[in-house]
């Protein structure tokens, strides 16, 4: 066997030998949450206050991926108005039928104008070539990588898109605003942690980083909201 043989061999050896990633459901929350409750005595109290978290998944592909865009730095009350909306105007949710939509039209369904382009963008990489289906099953790096290579598409979008979309158990999207307020009233920080904070925080919640962000969630709804946003102003 020649040199570069061995070494894509061996690659491939290693490649399997790698676990596969954890895919939410029922049972894996149960278990991640066993796991969490034992590991973190913050998220052990996270979940007496808040209780089982819902899991939350989303269809994967291009449908999943502008539900993410819509809900881009918003409540998830606005977000799911605006999304029912956008779902009866542009039917079947598709990147053609998005490109054939006007944009007066999105913009009735509550999109600003960047999101507008934003989707548009999307779609047109997807009408392109661009394929989302073959990221179902590659590693949540190349996944993060592709994602956030199309115009608008950031960090959390790509970590919200892993989490509800792919269902890894172990995607955290540490840019999100309710992951770092929950996160300092759990455990008594001075000051809401930022998001290369809360990554390096949330190491310790590996492998189940995807169940200790549904149980923050959670405690983010449950908890005093006047008292977090008043710690967090």
């Amino acid at each position: 066997m020649q040199p570069l043989e061995k070494s894509f061999a061996w690659a491939m050896h290693m490649k399997r030998k790698q676990p596969a990633p954890i895919i939410l459901d029922d049972e894996h929350m149960r278990d991640g949450i066993r796991a969490l409750r034992r590991k973190c005595p913050h998220l052990r109290l996270v979940h007496e206050q808040a209780g089982d978290p819902p899991l939350r998944r989303h269809a994967a592909g291009f449908e999943g991926l502008a539900r993410i865009v819509v809900g881009q730095q918003l409540s998830l009350a606005s977000a799911q108005a605006i999304w029912g909306r956008l779902q009866l105007t542009v039917r079947p949710m598709t990147a053609g039928a998005l490109l054939a939509a006007g944009d007066d039209e999105l913009r009735a369904a509550g999109l600003s104008k960047g999101k507008v382009k934003t989707l548009r963008a999307v779609s047109s990489a997807v009408a392109a070539g661009f394929d989302l289906d073959r990221l179902e099953h590659a590693p949540e790096v190349e996944v993060h990588e592709a994602l956030t290579a199309l115009p608008g598409i950031g960090p959390w979008s790509a970590d919200i898109y892993l989490l509800f979309c792919l269902g890894r158990a172990d995607a955290f999207a540490a840019g999100d605003l309710a992951l770092q307020i929950a996160a300092r009233a759990a455990m008594g920080l001075e000051q809401r942690p930022s998001r290369d904070e809360l990554f390096a925080i949330a190491e310790r919640w590996r492998p189940w980083r995807g169940v200790a962000a549904h149980l923050l969630w959670a405690y983010y709804k449950v908890a005093d909201r006047a008292l977090l946003l008043q710690k967090n102003a």
